[in-house]
Protein backbone atom coordinates (compact mmCIF):
# COMPACT_ATOMS: atom_id res chain seq x y z
CA UNK A 1 0.00 0.00 0.00
CA UNK A 2 1.71 3.48 -1.10
CA UNK A 3 -0.01 5.60 1.40
CA UNK A 4 -1.46 4.92 5.02
CA UNK A 5 -5.02 4.59 4.32
CA UNK A 6 -6.07 6.53 7.59
CA UNK A 7 -7.30 10.25 6.56
CA UNK A 8 -8.49 11.33 2.90
CA UNK A 9 -6.57 14.45 1.40
CA UNK A 10 -6.37 16.38 -1.84
CA UNK A 11 -3.69 17.37 -4.15
CA UNK A 12 -2.92 20.92 -5.56
CA UNK A 13 -0.52 21.30 -7.78
CA UNK A 14 0.30 24.58 -9.57
CA UNK A 15 2.90 25.88 -12.10
CA UNK A 16 2.81 29.40 -12.53
CA UNK A 17 5.01 31.41 -14.43
CA UNK A 18 7.25 32.03 -11.61
CA UNK A 19 7.02 29.28 -8.67
CA UNK A 20 5.93 25.68 -8.57
CA UNK A 21 4.02 24.94 -6.01
CA UNK A 22 2.43 21.42 -4.31
CA UNK A 23 -0.44 21.24 -1.29
CA UNK A 24 -2.35 19.14 0.58
CA UNK A 25 -5.84 19.55 1.49
CA UNK A 26 -7.51 17.41 4.27
CA UNK A 27 -11.02 17.78 5.68
CA UNK A 28 -11.33 18.26 9.93
CA UNK A 29 -12.83 14.75 11.65
CA UNK A 30 -15.10 17.04 13.64
CA UNK A 31 -18.77 17.34 13.04
CA UNK A 32 -17.37 20.70 10.94
CA UNK A 33 -16.30 19.18 8.40
CA UNK A 34 -14.15 22.31 7.52
CA UNK A 35 -11.17 21.78 4.79
CA UNK A 36 -7.56 22.68 5.80
CA UNK A 37 -4.53 23.13 4.30
CA UNK A 38 -1.58 21.23 5.73
CA UNK A 39 0.90 21.50 3.05
CA UNK A 40 1.45 24.44 1.26
CA UNK A 41 5.19 23.79 -0.42
CA UNK A 42 6.95 26.05 -3.00
CA UNK A 43 9.75 26.34 -5.05
CA UNK A 44 10.66 29.64 -6.87
CA UNK A 45 11.86 29.58 -10.42
CA UNK A 46 15.25 31.36 -11.02
CA UNK A 47 15.06 34.51 -12.63
CA UNK A 48 18.59 35.90 -13.34
CA UNK A 49 19.45 39.50 -11.92
CA UNK A 50 18.45 42.42 -13.95
CA UNK A 51 15.86 40.59 -15.69
CA UNK A 52 12.16 41.69 -15.65
CA UNK A 53 10.64 38.22 -15.81
CA UNK A 54 11.42 34.65 -17.77
CA UNK A 55 10.56 33.20 -20.85
CA UNK A 56 7.69 30.86 -21.14
CA UNK A 57 9.98 27.74 -21.81
CA UNK A 58 12.40 28.36 -19.25
CA UNK A 59 9.40 28.47 -17.12
CA UNK A 60 8.59 25.01 -18.51
CA UNK A 61 12.23 23.76 -17.62
CA UNK A 62 12.26 24.97 -14.43
CA UNK A 63 9.07 23.42 -13.52
CA UNK A 64 10.13 20.16 -14.61
CA UNK A 65 13.49 20.41 -12.30
CA UNK A 66 10.78 21.36 -9.24
CA UNK A 67 8.31 19.18 -10.05
CA UNK A 68 9.90 15.86 -8.65
CA UNK A 69 11.22 16.75 -5.13
CA UNK A 70 8.43 18.89 -4.43
CA UNK A 71 6.39 15.84 -5.06
CA UNK A 72 8.48 13.31 -3.36
CA UNK A 73 8.02 16.04 -0.56
CA UNK A 74 4.59 16.01 -0.61
CA UNK A 75 4.30 11.89 -0.25
CA UNK A 76 6.06 12.22 2.93
CA UNK A 77 3.99 14.84 3.88
CA UNK A 78 1.02 12.03 3.80
CA UNK A 79 2.95 9.72 4.94
CA UNK A 80 4.10 11.85 8.29
CA UNK A 81 0.00 12.79 8.69
CA UNK A 82 -1.31 9.28 7.16
CA UNK A 83 -3.09 11.09 4.61
CA UNK A 84 -4.06 9.46 1.51
CA UNK A 85 -5.09 11.04 -1.36
CA UNK A 86 -8.00 10.82 -2.97
CA UNK A 87 -7.94 13.37 -6.20
CA UNK A 88 -5.53 15.67 -7.55
CA UNK A 89 -6.37 19.08 -8.92
CA UNK A 90 -4.31 20.95 -11.18
CA UNK A 91 -4.01 24.67 -12.84
CA UNK A 92 -4.09 24.07 -16.14
CA UNK A 93 -5.24 27.71 -17.73
CA UNK A 94 -4.34 31.06 -16.37
CA UNK A 95 -8.31 32.02 -16.45
CA UNK A 96 -11.59 30.62 -17.20
CA UNK A 97 -12.21 31.79 -20.43
CA UNK A 98 -11.55 29.56 -23.88
CA UNK A 99 -8.84 30.96 -25.34
CA UNK A 100 -7.05 31.28 -21.89
CA UNK A 101 -3.83 29.42 -21.87
CA UNK A 102 0.45 29.27 -20.86
CA UNK A 103 2.53 26.64 -21.90
CA UNK A 104 3.79 26.95 -18.01
CA UNK A 105 0.95 25.20 -16.99
CA UNK A 106 1.73 22.09 -18.99
CA UNK A 107 4.46 21.05 -16.34
CA UNK A 108 1.56 20.61 -14.11
CA UNK A 109 -1.17 19.15 -16.25
CA UNK A 110 1.81 16.44 -16.82
CA UNK A 111 2.31 15.94 -13.43
CA UNK A 112 -0.63 15.70 -12.49
CA UNK A 113 -2.21 13.28 -15.11
CA UNK A 114 0.90 10.67 -14.14
CA UNK A 115 -0.65 11.02 -10.25
CA UNK A 116 -3.80 10.36 -11.08
CA UNK A 117 -3.28 7.88 -13.62
CA UNK A 118 -0.66 5.77 -11.53
CA UNK A 119 -3.27 6.29 -8.18
CA UNK A 120 -6.37 6.08 -10.53
CA UNK A 121 -8.19 8.76 -9.11
CA UNK A 122 -10.00 11.62 -10.63
CA UNK A 123 -8.14 14.68 -11.61
CA UNK A 124 -10.09 18.10 -11.49
CA UNK A 125 -8.86 20.97 -13.79
CA UNK A 126 -8.83 24.67 -12.73
CA UNK A 127 -7.64 28.01 -13.93
CA UNK A 128 -4.89 29.52 -12.17
CA UNK A 129 -7.14 32.43 -11.06
CA UNK A 130 -9.74 30.31 -9.38
CA UNK A 131 -6.90 28.87 -7.16
CA UNK A 132 -5.98 32.21 -6.09
CA UNK A 133 -9.93 33.25 -5.27
CA UNK A 134 -10.37 29.81 -3.39
CA UNK A 135 -7.16 30.61 -1.36
CA UNK A 136 -7.67 33.98 -0.52
CA UNK A 137 -11.01 32.95 1.03
CA UNK A 138 -9.85 30.34 2.47
CA UNK A 139 -7.03 32.28 4.13
CA UNK A 140 -9.00 35.64 4.88
CA UNK A 141 -11.51 33.27 7.03
CA UNK A 142 -14.37 33.60 4.41
CA UNK A 143 -15.13 30.46 4.06
CA UNK A 144 -18.46 28.95 6.33
CA UNK A 145 -17.98 27.60 9.73
CA UNK A 146 -19.67 24.07 8.92
CA UNK A 147 -18.30 22.75 6.02
CA UNK A 148 -20.59 19.40 6.39
CA UNK A 149 -22.59 20.29 3.62
CA UNK A 150 -19.55 21.59 1.35
CA UNK A 151 -20.89 24.99 0.31
CA UNK A 152 -18.78 27.75 -0.47
CA UNK A 153 -19.79 31.36 0.49
CA UNK A 154 -23.76 32.08 0.31
CA UNK A 155 -24.02 35.02 -2.21
CA UNK A 156 -22.00 36.57 -5.08
CA UNK A 157 -19.05 38.90 -4.35
CA UNK A 158 -16.10 40.61 -6.33
CA UNK A 159 -12.75 39.31 -6.52
CA UNK A 160 -9.76 41.07 -7.49
CA UNK A 161 -7.18 39.18 -8.96
CA UNK A 162 -3.85 41.40 -8.78
CA UNK A 163 -0.50 40.01 -10.07
CA UNK A 164 2.07 40.04 -12.71
CA UNK A 165 -0.04 38.35 -15.35
CA UNK A 166 -3.56 39.29 -14.33
CA UNK A 167 -5.08 42.61 -13.05
CA UNK A 168 -8.71 41.65 -13.06
CA UNK A 169 -12.20 41.82 -11.51
CA UNK A 170 -14.61 39.65 -11.62
CA UNK A 171 -18.19 38.82 -10.10
CA UNK A 172 -17.64 35.51 -8.28
CA UNK A 173 -20.78 33.13 -8.10
CA UNK A 174 -20.42 30.18 -5.47
CA UNK A 175 -21.29 27.14 -7.37
CA UNK A 176 -21.06 23.40 -6.31
CA UNK A 177 -17.32 22.83 -6.73
CA UNK A 178 -16.46 25.85 -7.13
CA UNK A 179 -17.65 28.96 -8.80
CA UNK A 180 -18.44 30.87 -11.76
CA UNK A 181 -16.91 34.40 -12.51
CA UNK A 182 -17.83 37.19 -14.64
CA UNK A 183 -14.91 39.84 -15.59
CA UNK A 184 -16.60 43.37 -14.57
CA UNK A 185 -13.53 45.22 -14.45
CA UNK A 186 -9.54 44.51 -16.06
CA UNK A 187 -6.39 46.41 -16.91
CA UNK A 188 -5.83 47.23 -20.43
CA UNK A 189 -2.04 47.53 -20.66
CA UNK A 190 0.19 46.53 -18.18
CA UNK A 191 -0.30 44.52 -15.27
CA UNK A 192 -0.21 45.96 -11.47
CA UNK A 193 2.46 43.26 -11.13
CA UNK A 194 3.98 43.86 -14.19
CA UNK A 195 4.80 48.00 -13.16
CA UNK A 196 5.48 47.05 -9.72
CA UNK A 197 8.81 44.60 -11.09
CA UNK A 198 9.81 46.96 -13.75
CA UNK A 199 9.95 49.87 -11.38
CA UNK A 200 11.71 47.89 -8.67
CA UNK A 201 14.08 46.93 -11.58
CA UNK A 202 15.03 50.13 -12.28
CA UNK A 203 15.84 50.71 -8.67
CA UNK A 204 18.19 47.65 -8.58
CA UNK A 205 15.62 45.15 -6.55
CA UNK A 206 15.69 41.41 -6.97
CA UNK A 207 12.98 40.53 -8.94
CA UNK A 208 10.03 39.35 -7.93
CA UNK A 209 10.14 42.71 -6.66
CA UNK A 210 7.48 43.51 -4.45
CA UNK A 211 8.35 42.93 -1.02
CA UNK A 212 11.72 44.62 -2.13
CA UNK A 213 9.76 47.38 -3.04
CA UNK A 214 7.49 47.55 -0.10
CA UNK A 215 9.94 47.72 2.57
CA UNK A 216 11.91 50.55 0.25
CA UNK A 217 8.63 52.49 0.45
CA UNK A 218 8.21 52.28 4.13
CA UNK A 219 11.25 53.93 4.51
CA UNK A 220 9.74 57.08 2.01
CA UNK A 221 9.75 60.54 4.40
CA UNK A 222 9.10 62.53 1.38
CA UNK A 223 5.82 64.24 0.39
CA UNK A 224 4.84 62.33 -3.06
CA UNK A 225 4.10 64.22 -6.50
CA UNK A 226 0.65 63.97 -7.97
CA UNK A 227 -0.91 60.90 -9.04
CA UNK A 228 -3.74 60.47 -11.45
CA UNK A 229 -5.35 57.12 -11.89
CA UNK A 230 -6.52 56.14 -15.75
CA UNK A 231 -9.43 54.26 -15.10
CA UNK A 232 -13.20 54.46 -16.77
CA UNK A 233 -15.75 51.49 -16.41
CA UNK A 234 -13.77 49.44 -14.21
CA UNK A 235 -11.04 49.00 -16.75
CA UNK A 236 -7.66 50.96 -16.03
CA UNK A 237 -4.67 51.95 -17.81
CA UNK A 238 -1.47 51.47 -15.72
CA UNK A 239 1.32 52.01 -18.37
CA UNK A 240 1.96 55.59 -17.65
CA UNK A 241 2.87 55.06 -14.08
CA UNK A 242 5.94 52.99 -15.45
CA UNK A 243 7.34 55.99 -17.40
CA UNK A 244 6.51 58.43 -14.89
CA UNK A 245 8.01 56.49 -11.94
CA UNK A 246 11.03 56.54 -14.14
CA UNK A 247 11.24 60.35 -14.46
CA UNK A 248 10.65 60.70 -11.47
CA UNK A 249 13.86 58.25 -10.45
CA UNK A 250 15.97 60.60 -12.89
CA UNK A 251 14.91 63.72 -11.35
CA UNK A 252 15.18 62.95 -7.65
CA UNK A 253 17.77 59.60 -7.45
CA UNK A 254 15.26 59.01 -4.40
CA UNK A 255 14.19 55.59 -4.42
CA UNK A 256 12.38 55.26 -1.18
CA UNK A 257 9.93 57.84 -2.63
CA UNK A 258 9.60 56.32 -6.03
CA UNK A 259 8.98 52.94 -4.24
CA UNK A 260 6.09 54.71 -2.34
CA UNK A 261 4.82 56.98 -5.31
CA UNK A 262 4.54 54.04 -7.67
CA UNK A 263 2.87 51.73 -4.47
CA UNK A 264 0.43 54.26 -3.81
CA UNK A 265 -0.56 54.83 -7.73
CA UNK A 266 -1.04 51.09 -8.23
CA UNK A 267 -3.45 51.41 -4.79
CA UNK A 268 -5.78 54.05 -6.06
CA UNK A 269 -6.24 52.71 -9.31
CA UNK A 270 -7.50 49.57 -7.82
CA UNK A 271 -9.69 51.48 -5.24
CA UNK A 272 -11.50 53.69 -7.97
CA UNK A 273 -11.66 50.09 -10.18
CA UNK A 274 -13.35 49.26 -7.12
CA UNK A 275 -15.40 52.39 -6.60
CA UNK A 276 -16.57 52.06 -10.22
CA UNK A 277 -17.42 48.71 -10.45
CA UNK A 278 -19.82 48.80 -7.22
CA UNK A 279 -21.16 51.68 -8.48
CA UNK A 280 -22.01 49.88 -12.10
CA UNK A 281 -24.30 47.16 -10.06
CA UNK A 282 -25.62 49.37 -7.54
CA UNK A 283 -28.86 49.32 -10.50
CA UNK A 284 -29.18 45.75 -9.82
CA UNK A 285 -27.83 45.59 -6.07
CA UNK A 286 -28.73 47.66 -3.93
CA UNK A 287 -26.35 46.82 -1.00
CA UNK A 288 -22.41 46.79 -1.99
CA UNK A 289 -20.91 43.34 -2.52
CA UNK A 290 -18.43 42.14 -0.30
CA UNK A 291 -14.83 42.53 -2.45
CA UNK A 292 -11.97 39.98 -1.76
CA UNK A 293 -8.49 40.70 -2.90
CA UNK A 294 -5.70 38.30 -4.34
CA UNK A 295 -3.15 37.60 -6.10
CA UNK A 296 0.59 38.36 -5.56
CA UNK A 297 0.04 42.34 -5.82
CA UNK A 298 -2.63 41.98 -2.80
CA UNK A 299 0.26 40.62 -0.10
CA UNK A 300 1.88 44.00 -0.23
CA UNK A 301 0.48 45.62 2.83
CA UNK A 302 1.49 48.88 1.84
CA UNK A 303 -1.22 48.97 -0.64
CA UNK A 304 -4.28 47.53 1.60
CA UNK A 305 -5.17 50.82 3.48
CA UNK A 306 -5.69 52.41 0.06
CA UNK A 307 -8.45 49.68 -0.71
CA UNK A 308 -9.83 49.94 3.04
CA UNK A 309 -9.78 53.36 4.09
CA UNK A 310 -13.62 54.75 3.81
CA UNK A 311 -15.10 52.06 2.10
CA UNK A 312 -18.93 51.10 2.31
CA UNK A 313 -18.76 47.63 1.82
CA UNK A 314 -16.53 44.40 2.82
CA UNK A 315 -12.70 44.06 2.10
CA UNK A 316 -10.53 40.70 2.85
CA UNK A 317 -7.41 40.04 1.86
CA UNK A 318 -5.40 36.62 1.91
CA UNK A 319 -2.14 35.90 4.24
CA UNK A 320 1.02 36.50 2.27
CA UNK A 321 1.64 32.58 1.47
CA UNK A 322 -2.02 32.22 0.10
CA UNK A 323 -1.71 35.61 -1.79
CA UNK A 324 1.60 34.82 -3.70
CA UNK A 325 1.37 31.87 -6.25
CA UNK A 326 0.09 28.75 -4.21
CA UNK A 327 -1.56 25.23 -5.13
CA UNK A 328 -3.22 25.97 -1.59
CA UNK A 329 -6.00 26.71 -3.83
CA UNK A 330 -6.24 23.96 -6.69
CA UNK A 331 -6.25 21.81 -3.35
CA UNK A 332 -9.04 23.25 -1.23
CA UNK A 333 -11.13 23.52 -5.02
CA UNK A 334 -10.22 19.33 -6.07
CA UNK A 335 -11.75 18.56 -2.35
CA UNK A 336 -14.92 20.32 -3.09
CA UNK A 337 -14.93 18.86 -6.67
CA UNK A 338 -14.56 15.56 -5.46
CA UNK A 339 -16.89 16.11 -2.26
CA UNK A 340 -19.64 17.59 -4.91
CA UNK A 341 -19.25 14.24 -7.22
CA UNK A 342 -19.59 12.43 -4.29
CA UNK A 343 -22.86 14.05 -3.04
CA UNK A 344 -24.15 14.02 -6.69
CA UNK A 345 -23.28 9.91 -6.66
CA UNK A 346 -25.14 9.91 -4.07
CA UNK A 347 -28.23 11.47 -5.51
CA UNK A 348 -28.09 9.83 -8.93
CA UNK A 349 -28.33 6.27 -6.85
CA UNK A 350 -31.24 7.36 -4.79
CA UNK A 351 -32.74 8.29 -8.42
CA UNK A 352 -31.80 11.92 -8.29
CA UNK A 353 -28.76 14.60 -9.28
CA UNK A 354 -26.04 14.88 -11.77
CA UNK A 355 -22.55 13.35 -11.71
CA UNK A 356 -19.83 15.96 -11.53
CA UNK A 357 -17.65 16.80 -14.55
CA UNK A 358 -13.86 15.61 -14.39
CA UNK A 359 -11.23 13.37 -16.24
CA UNK A 360 -12.02 9.89 -14.84
CA UNK A 361 -8.86 7.51 -14.75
Amino acid sequence: MPYPDTHTCWVGIDTSNYTTSVSLAVREPDASGRLRVVSNRKAPLPVAPGARGLRQSDALFAHTRNLPELMRLLRADMEAGGWCPAAVGVSARPRDAADSYMPCFLAGVAAAEAFAAGAGMPLYRFSHQSGHIMAALYSSGSLPCDRSAGELPDGDFLAFHVSGGTTEAVLAHPVPGGFSVEIVGYGADLHAGQVIDRVGVLLGLPFPCGPALEALARTCTASLPPIRPSVRGGVCNLSGFENQAAKLWAETSDAPLVAAWVLTAVGKTLRLMTDQIQESLRSCRPAPLPVLYAGGVMSNRFIRPLLTAGAAWECRFSEPAFSADNAAGIALLCAEAALAAERDNAGRSSGSGKGARHDGT
